[in-house]
């Protein structure tokens, strides 16, 4: 692990912790749901693991300054002087908690300089577990034990990821661009679909409408350990984190196997005809 830092076991339980809150809500029979100002859905889940997180965090790195979903956001003029700090969605996919699917996650990186260096992400309704960064791979907990994760190859069949709410026109534009692969095409919710090409088990998730910078960074820190790629699709360069007053990510593109140069034909002009 990164000096300075806790062990990795220590961020795991915390974020095991957070899940296992969002779960006690989830079992219970209806749950209390508000509307931010974004018109986006708050449940007791997310305030209840955004607590535990904002807590542990503060005692396991008292000195990492904290951004998360569920929290007063800083000003641009505190945050652009945050070399490094801690990027959480608590509840990353409210709207599958709600629909009881499965497909949410807690999400936890660690950027620095503006790129994710460690990321968790723990689905507990599914019980899947990932992580992984910079000097420490790219990791599953498979029947309890940690279990080394890569994307794979593309050969004849795209195994193509798509948002639930979001994702026809993604999918239209890929089925024209590569014609020359099958595509099989899945919708899923919250960043559970970068860790499955992560894992290897699916190739391409792109994202044309928005998503938020605490959607992503987790993930994508794991993406990366296992070989994949989550780019900016205006400029094919990794999404960085923290360099404007908007947290709102630009269109993207994560894919596992970088060997083909897929992404140079699934730039965001592909998405725009």
């Amino acid at each position: 692990m990164h000096t300075n830092l806790p062990p990795i076991e220590s961020l795991l339980e915390l974020v095991r912790n957070a899940g296992d809150a969002i779960m006690e809500v989830y079992h219970q029979d209806e749950w209390d749901t508000q509307l931010k100002a974004d018109q986006s859905p708050v449940t007791a889940a997310d305030l209840a693991a955004e607590r535990i997180l904002a807590q542990g965090l503060s005692v396991l790195t008292p000195d990492i300054p904290i951004l998360s979903e569920e929290a007063q956001i800083p000003d641009w003029s505190e945050r652009q002087g945050w070399a490094r700090y801690w990027l959480i969605d608590p509840l990353d996919g409210t709207r599958e908690f709600l629909q009881r699917n499965g497909e949410f996650t807690v999400n936890l990186a660690l950027i620095d300089q503006q790129t994710p260096i460690l990321g968790i992400v723990y689905a507990p309704a599914k019980s899947a577990f990932y992580w992984g960064g910079t000097q420490l791979g790219a990791w599953c907990l498979e029947n309890g034990l940690p279990s080394p994760i890569q994307t794979r190859a593309i050969e004849h069949t795209v195994h193509l990821l798509t948002s639930r709410r979001h994702g026809r026109k993604e999918a239209e534009a890929v089925a024209q661009v590569l014609k020359d692969f099958d595509v099989n095409t899945s919708a899923m919710g919250s960043s559970l679909k970068l860790c499955l090409i992560a894992s290897g088990m699916a190739d391409l998730y792109p994202r044309m409408t928005p998503t938020s910078e605490w959607d992503t960074a987790a993930a994508q820190a794991i993406l990366v350990e296992a070989g994949g790629v989550l780019l900016n699709a205006n400029t094919l360069e990794p999404l960085r984190y923290n360099t404007k007053d908007s947290l709102e990510n630009p269109a993207f593109i994560a894919l596992g196997d970088t060997s083909l140069n897929l992404e140079k034909r699934l730039n965001s002009e592909s998405f725009n005809h």
